[in-house]
């Protein structure tokens, strides 16, 4: 029983005034059809949690219940053009084109200097990396003759001292077996 005051509560609140009087006056339940003018029908849907929802219904003008036949809505008097006139709109139509073409070679044009711009500077700035590069080459080449010749020199050297050594060594034994002997 609780449950279902609560549910006519609800409903009340869902309603709006106008409805709520509506529906004490006029106490038979209102066609599912809401709004009907000429060929449009406008039906009311069972509501959603989102709100209302209405299905709207346009008839082909043959099936409306009038038997009035709608006549056609008469077309405004068409004005005559002229050779002069249709020449003119021609002249004008072939101009604009002729504008649209220029700017859009000029655009072209200068997208197409842009990217030469670009590529030269790509090939100078190639240039100057390759440069840098055999440079460093060159240089790392010449510091490394430049460590093998000290490294020689040094070899060259240590070999001398050795030989002198070994030549004293020679002398001093040479000495000695002259003095035992």
């Amino acid at each position: 029983m609780t449950s279902t005051i609560s549910a006519y509560t609800d409903k009340i609140k869902e309603m709006s005034m106008l409805s709520l009087i509506c529906s004490c006056f006029y106490t038979q339940p209102h066609p599912n059809s809401l709004y009907q003018y000429g060929d449009l029908e406008v039906k009311g849907l069972n509501k959603r949690a989102s709100g209302q929802s209405f299905e709207v219904i346009l008839k082909e003008p043959d099936q409306t219940g009038d038997k009035t036949q709608r006549q056609p809505l008469p077309s405004p008097p068409r004005r005559e053009v002229s050779l002069e006139e249709l020449q003119m709109r021609l002249d004008a139509a072939d101009e604009r084109r002729k504008s649209q073409e220029a700017v859009l070679l000029r655009q072209l044009a200068e997208k197409r200097e842009h990217e030469q711009e670009v590529l030269y500077k790509a090939r100078e700035e190639n240039n100057i990396f390759s440069k840098k590069t055999e440079e460093k080459l060159t240089q790392k080449m010449e510091v490394n003759q430049e460590n093998r010749q000290a490294h020689l020199n040094a070899l060259k050297q240590r070999l001398r001292e050795k030989e002198v050594h070994a030549a004293e060594v020679r002398r001093n034994k040479q000495l000695q077996a002259d003095l035992s002997g």
